[in-house]
């Protein structure tokens, strides 16, 4: 039997379990050119908040009602009928928030892994596409120089805390916005950045004018007040790089623009997207550079960790209300080499 989350209805707020059925069914051989995956592991991941919603200008489209929810797996191939990949592989990819998923391996972005890392759950995290967009946004959009000041927001996140430690890496100073004190000291403390701000009890605005304010480069994954704080703390010519906006994926209609948009003119700053499916659309691969890192001991990650699959919404709720440190993912059943 495989056992996956289905969406029956559009989500208010994070009022996930009014709206999402756990359910049991059995499993059918994949079908050819298909491959049956047993995960080890689920990632759960912000922007899947905004394929829950009835919105239709979003970079994906809304997931049907009624059908299975998408989510990243982690896991090995079960039965194959791909000649790209055989029973035992260890692989990476778009299926379901389920213990099985049957994919198209080009549809789902199918990935035959490496097993010899130090933890295996770092295919998810600095070693994944939370990786690989922390580093395509810093150098391939935002374009970050060693001296320059660069400011990442949801610090403490799987994809901010690798920004992070990939800016500082490459000679920036940085400063990191996270919601806590003790998400704060972990970054300035295990990660080594210059400084970090709690926005839940200082003035980000004012604490960023205290540090210097001269933002030369700014990952931004959450929007919204925040956005507001940091925009009269850009430097001259600065660039803000756009990964996510997690203040308004609760939202069927986005968020509205930042109030001091003025700001865009004054400091005559560029702003873009960061989305790495156009990247990897070019060919780019950052996997041998981020494994290049992880080898030499400077990205490390953390994990905040639930275990089954009936726990997946309380696992996602985590996330989406701010009270993880590191990657949030779900283990499905325990990591065995081959």
């Amino acid at each position: 039997m495989r056992h996956f989350w289905r969406l029956d209805a559009r989500p208010k707020g994070h009022d996930y379990a009014a709206s999402l059925t756990l359910v049991s069914e059995e499993i059918s051989p994949p079908a050819e050119g298909e491959v049956l995956v047993e995960a080890h592991y689920l990632s759960m991941d912000p922007g899947v908040r905004v394929w829950m919603t009835a919105r239709e200008d979003g970079y994906s489209p809304a997931i049907p009602l009624g059908t299975p929810m998408v989510g990243q797996f982690l896991g090995r191939v079960l039965e194959s009928a791909h000649p790209g990949f055989s029973a035992g592989d260890l692989v990476r990819g778009f299926g379901h928030w389920a213990t099985h998923s049957t994919v198209d391996p080009v549809a789902a972005g199918l990935t035959r892994l490496d097993e010899d890392v130090a933890d295996i759950r770092d295919h998810f995290g600095v070693l994944g596409l939370n990786g690989w967009t922390a580093l395509c946004g810093l150098v391939d959009v935002l374009g970050i120089k060693s001296g320059e000041t660069v400011l990442v927001s949801a610090a403490a996140g799987a994809t901010g805390s690798v920004a992070c430690q990939i800016a500082k890496g490459r000679g920036c100073r940085v400063i990191g916005i996270a919601g806590s004190d003790a998400k704060c000291a972990w970054l300035t403390g295990k990660l080594g950045i210059d400084a970090a701000i709690n926005y839940k009890n200082q003035n980000v605005a004012a604490e960023l004018e205290r540090l210097g304010g001269g933002i030369d480069a700014y990952f931004e994954n959450v929007g919204g007040d925040l956005l507001d704080a940091v925009l009269p703390n850009m430097a001259l010519y600065g660039r803000i790089g756009i990964c996510g906006l997690i203040a308004g994926y609760t939202s069927d209609t986005g968020l509205p623009g930042p109030v001091r948009f003025d700001q865009i003119l004054m400091k005559r700053l560029t702003i873009k997207g960061i989305f790495l499916p156009d990247f990897i659309a070019e060919g780019r691969d950052y996997y041998p550079e981020l494994r290049a890192m992880y080898d030499a001991g400077k990205l490390a990650g953390d994990f905040d960790e639930t275990v089954g699959i009936e726990n997946v919404l309380k696992a996602f709720t985590r996330l989406m209300t701010g009270r993880n440190t590191g990657k949030v993912l779900v283990k499905i059943r325990d990591f065995s080499s081959r």
